[in-house]
């Protein structure tokens, strides 16, 4: 298949390399110059596990190219995948505008029926609203457009792996010719056993289940799951406030709780809260959405308060232990939202860095991949070349995204290099027991002190 990618950005590019590595003929689009010259150098723009490696094969072969010209690409297109972002505006409604200048673009390129896929996570009803734009702006005879959405659940980090492993591949779709073109090109990942690009030989993994709905039905769904995820992170931090209060064990609740089948156990994990670019937001949409259409959506309002106020109340915790800030020294681990990615979007990270800064300590910042990212946003980061680094001379160590590579530091070795040896694990990577008995001071999130 032919496969027109509109929008270079973290969903575009897995996309359009996943695609391309199944065989498919890719072309991405975008409108920033400086990128797609990066992009056709072979540089890519961020940092996913696995991606760079399939990404040179695909350029290699041919499967994948970029450009800025949007109207050939279109024109050669089979299918049209958005890959679009959508952003939230401070009042919790959407920004269309990116959307509307791609459908306006589109309608005046094509030069014949063509289908366009929303891949990005987008509100509900918007499939309706791209549909008629591109009625409105379309004036050609002959050219007419169908629109389908085929919702991504691709979590940053593992991406490239959720995309060749998918537990379910959704499809909206409201004819059953877009459907048949839809599964044509996922046909590849619906077999049981598939030449995977990420391993040699067959893929044992299931096949994922495939599901059709109405287009309202998918962008829905994709909403809806992510609104769930952030209500159980931000039900396990409840927890984690109700056991500090009792002097009870949040790892030990929420593992005897995530037994239950009916419950399970991921995302059912308390810390700093939820951040990156669509938890926060499609929590928020959700909430606007019930407030629009007048239903109830006290859970989801609740979740985002609790999710709110989590960096207040890790940063009271560390300034009731070293009293005073202002001229402490501070190493801080960690400035992703999250593990495996360089994206410091919504960061509870970069947020506590800002709140101890303007109390006057001075942070000394590491992070694997995102301190280049993260004084984009924050010029005045000091970055470490280790963790290390970090903590020399330290009053103290917060520990702010759940890289697993923290867990096996030389923490012997922390400890003769701080100034005072105390730790705040606010993602709970480390055995309050184990840091105990090498002399720290620890602190965490619902566990015993």
């Amino acid at each position: 298949m032919r496969i027109a990618i509109i929008g270079c950005g973290h969903v575009g590019l897995v996309t359009g390399t996943c695609l391309a590595s199944l065989g498919h003929t890719v072309v991405c689009v975008d409108q920033d110059l400086p990128l797609v010259a990066r992009l056709e150098q072979g540089q890519l723009p961020v940092y996913e596990p696995h991606l760079e490696s399939l990404f040179c094969q695909a350029r290699s072969a041919g499967q994948l190219k970029f450009t800025a010209d949007l109207a050939t690409a279109v024109k050669e297109a089979d299918a049209i995948f958005l890959c679009v972002g959508v952003p939230q505006l401070e009042s919790g409604d959407s920004d269309f505008s990116a959307l509307d200048r791609v459908a306006r673009q589109l309608a005046q390129t094509a030069d014949g029926p063509k289908l366009v896929v929303i891949r990005s996570t987008v509100p509900v009803q918007t499939g309706e609203q791209l549909a008629h734009l591109l009625a409105v702006y379309c004036g050609e005879p002959g050219v007419s457009f169908t629109v389908a959405a085929n919702p991504q659940f691709l979590r940053e980090g593992t991406a490239v792996v959720d995309f060749f492993h998918p537990e379910r591949i959704l499809l909206g779709v409201n004819d059953p010719s877009t459907e048949r073109l839809l599964r044509e090109i996922y046909a590849p990942l619906l077999r049981q056993s598939f030449p995977c690009p990420m391993h040699s030989g067959k893929c044992p993994t299931p096949a994922p289940q495939l599901l059709v709905t109405r287009v309202h039905s998918a962008e829905l769904i994709k909403q809806i799951s992510n609104a769930y995820l952030a209500v159980k992170i931000s039900y396990a931090n409840v927890l984690a406030d109700l056991c500090e209060r009792l002097g009870a064990d949040v790892q030990e609740v929420t593992h005897a709780v995530g037994l239950d089948p009916r419950i399970g156990s991921p995302f059912l994990q308390p810390g700093l809260g939820f951040g990156g670019s669509r938890l926060p937001t499609d929590l928020r949409a959700v909430c606007q959405l019930t407030r629009r259409l007048e239903v109830d959506g006290g859970i989801a309002e609740a979740a985002e308060r609790v999710n709110r106020e989590r960096v207040d109340i890790f940063f009271q915790k560390i300034q009731r232990s070293l009293w005073v800030l202002k001229g402490k020294r501070i190493a801080l681990l960690g400035l992703a939202h999250k593990a495996g990615t360089d994206d410091v979007r919504g960061s509870a990270a970069l947020e506590l860095y800002e709140r101890l800064t303007a109390n006057g300590a001075s942070v000394r910042a590491y992070d694997p991949q995102a301190v280049s990212r993260a004084r984009a946003l924050q010029p005045t980061i000091v970055g470490a070349t280790d963790p290390y680094d970090a903590a020399a001379q330290a009053d103290a160590l917060v520990i702010a995204t759940d890289w697993v590579e923290f867990r096996s530091l030389d923490w012997q070795r922390i400890h003769s290099l701080m100034s005072r040896p105390i730790v705040f694990d606010g993602r709970n990577l480390l055995s309050p027991a184990q840091m105990k008995a090498l002399g720290f001071e620890y602190h965490s999130v619902g566990r015993p002190v």
